[in-house]
This record gives C-alpha cells, structure tokens and sequence, in this order.
C-alpha cells in the first residue's frame, strides 16, 4: 500500500510540465481565457490589432533609436558632471584613513 501512495505522490512528467493536473490545467486556461476575452471585447481590442500595435512599437522603437541614444547619452554625461567628482572626492579621502 506505501508502494502506491509513493507512486501515486510522484507527479507525472507531463505534471511537471503543466504544473497540475491536465484537466485542472484546461479549466483553469479556459477560464482565463474568456474572461481576458470578455475584457478584451468590453475595450474594443482584438488579436489582430494587438499585433500590430507590438510591430509598431517595435518599429518605432529601431527608428527612433537614434534619437533615444542621443537623449540617454546626454542624461549619462550630464550625471556624470555631478557623480565623477563625487566619487574622486570620496576616493581621496577614504585613501588617507
């Protein structure tokens, strides 16, 4: 009888890959599932759109990353102005003790 409870306690492989139950799993997704549908419907949006929408943003993000690269660069230089200095300073002086 312990053989049986041992084996039975040992999650399957596909278990492990799911992390439940098959069934538990399908109903729990199908769950999911129509409620992000519901919501998805309530605004308005659709797979499709939703799609287009992340390669847009994708393509916008390589065009623009020239800009953007400027943009950080120039928060980089203008922290830098206050930390290096900072940080020299506070080299100098832990050097001494």
């Amino acid at each position: 009888m312990s053989e049986q409870m041992t084996e039975r306690e040992r999650p399957s492989k596909l278990e492990r890959l799911l992390g439940d139950r098959p069934g538990a799993v399908v109903v729990r997704l199908v769950l999911i599932s129509l409620v992000v549908g519901f919501l998805m419907s309530v605004f308005g949006l659709n797979p499709q759109s939703l799609l287009n929408a992340a390669i847009d943003l994708v393509r916008d993000a390589f065009r623009d990353s020239t800009g953007l690269l400027r943009s950080v660069a120039g928060y980089v230089i203008a922290g830098a102005a206050i930390v290096v200095p900072i940080w020299i300073v506070m080299r100098l002086t832990s050097r001494r003790r």
